[in-house]
């Protein structure tokens, strides 16, 4: 779902290439609440997959409009979160779970590389095709309170028939 060349971090969607025009690929039809309970649980696989004790941040999923498609019937759900392990140690083995755990049960990583921050933040994109979503995660070890940042984004949906998009 991702392009492998991108150096932005979250926050912003990296670039994707399955759809020519703008880049984010097509998930079919579908309300804007079944998207945002699928990334919802995405986003709580994730949380699991870093494997040690921390906190995410509370902000929910939002969703946007897909870039070049009517915003009434098309839409794309973001859910930007940060997650805060309990020590400074643990944000380096929560990464390492995360580079593990984002190469299985559907999710692939489509790139690894190390940011142009002065920190030189590891960022890890993984994809995860039969789900239609794709995951940016970038470990922010270097400062004082440790973190990871984490966005899980959707694939432009649009509603069905008779329905208009909630934007959020």
């Amino acid at each position: 779902m991702t392009d492998s060349g991108s150096t932005d971090s979250p926050g912003r969607e990296p670039g994707t290439s399955d759809e020519p025009s703008h880049g984010i690929p097509f998930g079919g039809t579908a309300t804007t609440s079944d998207v945002v309970s699928e990334v919802k649980k995405a986003s709580s696989q994730i949380y699991d997959f870093a494997g040690v004790p921390g906190e995410a941040s509370q902000p929910g999923p939002g969703v946007k409009e897909c870039e070049g498609k009517d915003p009434d019937t098309h839409f794309q759900v973001y859910h930007p979160w940060n997650f805060k392990p309990k020590s400074k140690a643990d944000n380096d083995v929560a990464m390492a779970n995360l580079k593990e755990k984002l190469s299985t049960d559907g999710w692939t990583i489509k790139s690894s590389y190390r940011d142009n921050s002065a920190n030189k933040n590891l960022n890890l994109i993984a994809d995860n095709d039969a789900r239609k979503m794709s995951v940016w995660v970038v470990a922010y070890s270097k400062r004082a309170t440790p973190s990871i940042g984490i966005q899980v984004t959707s694939a432009c949906y649009q509603v069905p028939e008779g329905q208009t998009a909630d934007h959020f």
